[in-house]
């Protein structure tokens, strides 16, 4: 029996090819076509756009992605047992797919291909922080990609959205919202993966601002999110003692009140204490 793009089913695919999942890649699949088309086409419309999927595995979402209009996607796996069935797919696709085995932490992504590029991956658990802020820190800015949306794990998820003032809030929240209009999309229960993870799951999308004001740079931005939320219960005083050597100074500056807490302040708040501290740190 056949899908309705001619190929067989994933389970058959993946049983055929002796696949399962690898905990030590983060892996785990999503075998209905039906969901991972609702995913691609939350991730569409796709005209002039090639299609960057990271951790592709057997391809369930990259066949919903070509099923539901992308002109042609570019696959990252790095698993090797996972290329027979990606070359399946792209058989069934000619020229629109180009499965490439490689380590995703070591790709220079700006130089993939020309023309517009958007993300679209279920990532591998054990590296989709690490891969989104490389995204996020990529220079020039505005990025090589117009959009990025990407599957996580719902903690992960939660923290990347989450408004000033709540528990979750905090550097991955700072440094996401800093550089993109960030929006939950869906969230999948553990029943939706193979083999089913202890959590939910939710897909989030980024789209890149140009620019933010007060305009500081990424590196000051880090330096004091990562200061200001090292010791979350503290007062932004006390914490920022880590980089300044006059922290009430660096906060006049921003025009803050030194007693308040690092997890109520505004990612503009944010943005003006990194512009402060880059002039304070010759950044």
């Amino acid at each position: 029996m056949s899908g309705e793009d001619g190929l067989p089913p994933l389970r058959t695919v993946i049983s055929e090819l002796g696949l399962t999942a690898k905990k030590s890649l983060g892996q785990n699949f999503i075998l209905d076509l039906n969901l991972t088309r609702r995913i691609a086409r939350t991730a569409g419309p796709f005209e002039g756009i090639t299609v960057l999927e990271v951790g592709a595995g057997p391809g369930g979402l990259t066949r919903a992605l070509l099923m539901e209009g992308a002109e042609h996607v570019i696959a990252l796996e790095r698993d090797a047992r996972c290329i027979g069935a990606l070359d399946q797919i792209a058989n069934a696709y000619p020229n629109r797919l180009s499965v490439r085995q490689v380590d995703a932490l070591d790709v220079d992504y700006a130089d993939l291909a020309e023309g517009p590029l958007r993300i679209v991956a279920n990532l591998p658990y054990g590296v989709a922080t690490p891969l989104l802020i490389g995204w996020l820190r990529t220079m020039p800015w505005p990025p090589w990609y117009d959009r990025m949306v990407l599957m996580f794990q719902r903690e992960v998820a939660d923290r990347i959205v989450a408004e000033p003032g709540s528990k979750v809030f905090g550097r991955l929240s700072v440094i996401s919202q800093w550089r993109c209009h960030v929006r939950p999309l869906l969230t999948l229960p553990p029943a939706a993966f193979t083999p089913a993870p202890k959590v939910s799951s939710s897909l989030v999308e980024f789209t890149p601002r140009r620019s933010r004001e007060p305009a500081c740079s990424l590196q000051a931005l880090e330096a004091v999110s990562k200061a200001a939320f090292g010791q979350r219960r503290k007062m932004l005083k006390s914490s920022l003692r880590q980089i300044s050597e006059d922290a009430q100074g660096l906060i006049d500056r921003a025009g803050l009140d030194p007693t308040v807490r690092p997890e109520t302040l505004t990612i503009e708040q944010f943005g003006a204490l990194a512009l402060a501290y880059a002039a304070e740190a010759d950044l």
